[in-house]
């Protein structure tokens, strides 16, 4: 059985720190990583300082076998990361010849003079090799000490990208003897995940115990993630398809999709394969749920359109709410978002029309409709289908989540789940 080969992140960095710049490295590693087989048990962001640089080498270097370094390569004086590690492992910074050789190249390329803070970028720690960086001038250094694998890289995103795809991760897996890693997302909708829980609890029960399984709420979605580790991938991936099988009696009616698939893709399909069409009126989301839905290439084959009724005589004039409706239970009623989600269908010519309307708040609630109180609606060829959503007080976990309940409301309708 292969040996679990560790690994630790550390982000260098003042702006990452504060939150100036966000961190999308560490998360971006950690996806390779475990594609790659290997195990994170580590991460960490610290600033420009040396010793706070030391002390998280120190713990890293305790916890895993493999530490990645990003950021703190650059040219100028608060790029730290260099100096510190030559003083971290006793050794002097010294001229890498190859290095040189290939930023003189670099240089030549784009027609550029050759500086000496740019050749300072090319002194290394003396027990270090470079790791070649085909878009930036920073080498990536790679530094093997007391059984452990050192490498620090560009903080750039796109030049980290690129030497850690190319360069660093076949050198890790051909050190390191590392097991497969299969994982298989099944994607929920409409159930919260406290009653998926239980009603898959039978299941969950008698899973085989090299098949592990983790549950990822998230708004208005439950993830379930399976995965298996070893050296047959194929054979992990049967495994694993025979469970999401045995699966289907127990949530197949919340299971919109697997593995990258989202909602808005999944309907976009149902639409596109059953040749009907779709139109959407706002209030409370405000444009919200149209930005899901065009943000799948290729909807217009099936979207009309929208109309963004937050007023109140928008939603008389433009989608034939009456004045009544409104007067006797307001806008955010189960008539009113009935009434436009039907106006929307018949005023664009579609299949389906959608419709939310509700108090996203932060203000505006009242003792019968506080903050987070929302109807939504779907106007089918059959009639309309409406929900009441108690949501949140915070105004953009409400507006995201009023938008992907109404795309599951239409899923159910377009699979006839109910």
């Amino acid at each position: 059985m292969s040996k679990q080969v560790r690994v630790a992140i550390i982000t260098i960095g003042d702006e990452i720190l504060y939150g100036q710049t966000l961190d999308t490295n560490s998360q971006w590693l950690s996806i390779e990583l475990d594609k790659a087989g290997f195990s994170l048990v580590h991460k960490a962001t610290v600033g420009d300082k040396e010793e706070d640089i030391v002390q998280a080498l120190d713990f890293a270097g305790r916890q895993a076998d493999i530490i990645l370094i990003t950021g703190g390569l650059g040219p100028t004086a608060d790029d730290l990361t260099k100096p510190v590690l030559a003083r971290y492992f006793g050794v002097e910074l010294v001229p890498n010849e190859a290095a040189l050789q290939e930023l003189k190249e670099l240089f030549r390329q784009i027609k550029r003079e050759l500086t000496d803070i740019n050749i300072a970028q090319t002194h290394l720690p003396a027990n270090a090799s470079h790791i070649t960086n085909r878009l930036g001038t920073a080498p990536g250094i790679w530094i093997e000490e007391n059984g452990k694998v050192y490498v620090s890289m560009p903080g750039v995103p796109h030049e980290m990208k690129a030497m850690m795809s190319e360069q660093v991760l076949p050198r890790l897996k051909e050190k390191f003897h590392v097991p497969e890693v299969v994982h298989k997302m099944i994607k929920t909708i409409g159930i919260g995940e406290s009653w998926l829980a239980e009603k898959i609890a039978p299941w969950e029960q008698q899973l085989p115990k090299e098949i592990k399984l983790a549950y990822l709420p998230s708004p208005g979605q439950v993830k379930l993630r399976l995965t298996m580790s070893g050296h047959d991938p194929d054979a992990m991936r049967r495994a694993i398809d025979e469970q999401v099988q045995r699966l289907q009696p127990y949530a197949g009616k919340y299971i919109y999709g697997y593995d990258q698939d989202e909602i808005e893709q999944v309907i976009g399909d149902l639409l596109r394969k059953q040749q009907q069409t779709l139109a959407t009126a706002e209030s409370c989301t405000g444009g919200y749920l149209a930005h899901l839905i065009t943000s799948v290439a290729g909807s217009s084959d099936y979207y009309r359109g929208s109309i963004i009724a937050y007023a109140n005589e928008i939603k008389e004039k433009e989608l034939g709410v009456s004045a009544v409706t409104l007067q006797k239970h307001g806008a955010v009623s189960e008539e009113t978002v009935k009434a436009m989600a039907e106006g929307v269908k018949r005023r664009l010519g579609t299949d389906y029309g959608l419709a939310t309307s509700g108090i996203a708040g932060p203000g505006g609630g009242t003792p019968d409709k506080p903050v987070g109180t929302i109807w939504i609606a779907v106007a089918h060829p059959h009639g309309t289908a409406t929900k009441l959503l108690n949501l949140f007080k915070n105004r953009e976990v409400n507006i995201r989540l009023t938008a992907i309940f109404t795309l599951g409301l239409l899923w159910r309708i377009l699979t006839r789940k109910d």
